[in-house]
Order: structure tokens, then sequence, then C-alpha cells
């Protein structure tokens, strides 16, 4: 049998490399300032050894998992993997792995998955959930473990906040369906008490404010964000005394769920009825007809949610919580 071949050490590169151990540790870390040259030097002596790090020894001594975990309320969301996408596109730059955690599995209050990602002693963690409260939030933050929430209405107490406008962004969607003509402009929601679901509300009812009209209430429905909660919601509205001639999807699931209900009565979007989703997700450009809607960032927002951890982590930045908006975009397809 052959013998395993026995990998270099931090030592053995600092020697090859003519330089301390520290200086090596600093280059592999990038937490401290080493010039150009010896980076570089210390770099091909890396290569030409085949020098990998240990990620245990070195969490042994920084007293750091060098990971990262992302908690989402549903996996089965295309939003979510594009938004843990762009963590890892930074996060692996910089030697830390993610871990991602569907906080809707059944059975499994958000309490207890936290506790559960707390338990693995990760760096940092990137909270989607809708449902977290004032306790999950302190559990975190008691344990000194860096957080960053996304999607989520600021709160100086409550960390820092990434997210798209989604007030901005349905106002744009409604006030679309408003310059097209349409009058009886009704919304299939997430879960009530979800924030994205009541600010994607305030876009929706500032819209119409705007162009003179209240929102009806019996327009308005909370669900679940899926395409099972969109058809459920819209065959209520389109069963009403006086239904739609246009609904707004809370996402494109919602969208696409309102869909499958129109085919159901037998109408025609968008003749009979203009449909628009929210997120752009890639099934919104393939369903038929091709879905209105309004593009969320979702791999800048894993990118930013990334770089707001790792310099937390890296103590580039110590002050007090900061919120992030980043920019969204209506994309008028066939469905309106």
């Amino acid at each position: 049998m052959r013998e395993a071949k026995k990998q270099p050490g931090i030592a053995e590169v600092a020697a090859a490399a003519g330089v301390s151990v520290t200086t090596v540790s600093h280059v592999l870390s990038g937490r401290r300032p080493v010039s150009a040259a010896t980076r570089a030097l210390v770099e091909t002596v890396i290569k030409e050894l085949g020098y990998r790090p240990n990620p245990s020894a070195r969490g042994l001594r920084t007293q750091r998992s060098e990971s990262i975990a992302l908690i989402v309320p549903d996996l089965t969301n295309p939003f979510y993997p594009l938004v843990a996408a762009g963590l890892q596109d930074v996060l692996m730059e910089s030697g830390y792995l993610l871990s991602i955690t569907d906080a809707a599995q059944p059975g499994r209050a958000l309490p207890e998955v936290v506790r559960h990602v707390l338990a693995r002693r990760v760096d940092g963690i990137v909270l989607a959930s809708y449902g977290a409260t004032d306790d999950d939030i302190a559990s975190i933050a008691e344990t000194g473990t860096k957080l960053v929430r996304l999607g989520s209405r600021f709160r100086a107490d409550f960390g820092d906040v990434v997210r798209a406008d989604d007030v901005g962004g349905m106002h744009d969607v409604v006030d679309h369906l408003l310059a097209r003509g349409y009058q009886r402009i009704g919304l299939v929601n997430g879960e009530y008490d979800a924030q994205p679901s009541q600010m994607r509300l305030e876009g929706y009812t500032r819209a119409l404010r705007e162009a003179g009209r209240e929102a009806d209430p019996d327009l308005i429905h909370f669900g679940t964000f899926s395409r099972a909660g969109g058809a459920a919601g819209a065959r209520r509205l389109f069963d009403s005394a006086h239904p739609p001639d246009a609904v707004v999807g809370g996402n494109d699931l919602i969208a696409v769920g309102v869909m499958d209900a129109a085919r159901e009565r037998g109408l025609a979007v968008p003749r009979d009825v203009a449909i628009t989703g929210y997120d752009d997700i890639e099934a919104a450009s393939l369903v038929t007809p091709a879905l209105t809607t309004v593009h969320n960032p979702a791999r800048e927002i894993g990118r930013t949610c990334a770089r707001m951890l790792l310099d937390r982590l890296a103590g580039k930045y110590d002050d007090v919580a900061r919120e992030v908006v980043l920019a969204h975009r209506l994309v008028i397809r066939e469905s309106s």
C-alpha cells in the first residue's frame, strides 16, 4: 500500500519563503497588512508546496469556526438559493463555509433551529426567517455571534439589515397596472405577519392612494408565499361577486398559483385578468405568458450580507447597526 504523502505545514511554508510563521498566517487570514511583494512570495511557495490550511487547527487558534449559517423560511423558494449563491461568492474567497437551514421544516420552530445553529458555533448568521421574535434575536446576540437580517424592517437593536425596497417595488408594479387602465387590482400576499408581506402591502395601498383610490379589503388575501397559497387566494378573489381585473402576487410563486387558478376558471391572461409577481426568479420568464414582476436582486443581497458579516468579523466595522437597501427594477413582460 502506497504511503500517504505528508502534507506540508505552515512552518515549512515559512521556512521555504524565508519569512516568519506569523507572516504566513497574516497572508492566509488577510486580517493583517503584508507587503505586496511578501504576499506574492508566500502565495507562490504555498502553491509550489501544495500547502492546504487546516480549518480545524486554525479554528482552535482563532476561536472561530470559519463558518456562516443562512436560516431561510422556505428553501424550495428559488429566491433563497440565489441569496445563498451570493453569500458563497464572497465567503469562499475569505475561507468561510456556508451552511443553510430551512426553518420551515415540520416540527421545528425557529427557536429550536437557532439553538441548533448556535450549537455549531458558527461565526455569523444571516437570518431570513419571517417569524423571528425579540427572543430569537436576543439568543443570537447573547452569544456574540454576528448577525445580518435579510428582508426585514430596520431596528437598531436588532442588528444589520440588507433588503430591497419592497414598498417601492410593489408601488411600481401597481402603478404600472393603473397606467394600463386596470380598475380592480387584487393582492394575493404571503403570511400576514411576515415583514415582506407587510411592506409589499404598504406599497400596494400607497400606489392606490396616490391614484385617488382606497384599497378594497375584499380584494386582499393573505396566505403563504407559495404556488398553492397563490392559487387558493386567487380562487377566493375570482369567485367573489366583484372579481378583480388584475392580481398582484406577493412573490412569483404566488403569481404562478394565481395563473393556475385563472386557467381553472377559463380566464385568459392578460385579456381577462392581468397577473404580476415579485422577485423575478427564473420561472417568471419561463411561464406562459411570461410574468411581469419586480426584480429583487437576490444574489447581490447575499453578497452584501457576506461583506457586512466579514467587516464585523475582521474588526473593520464595529459601530452601530446598519441598513442597506438595494435597488429594485420593474420587469414588464406579457402577463400585464
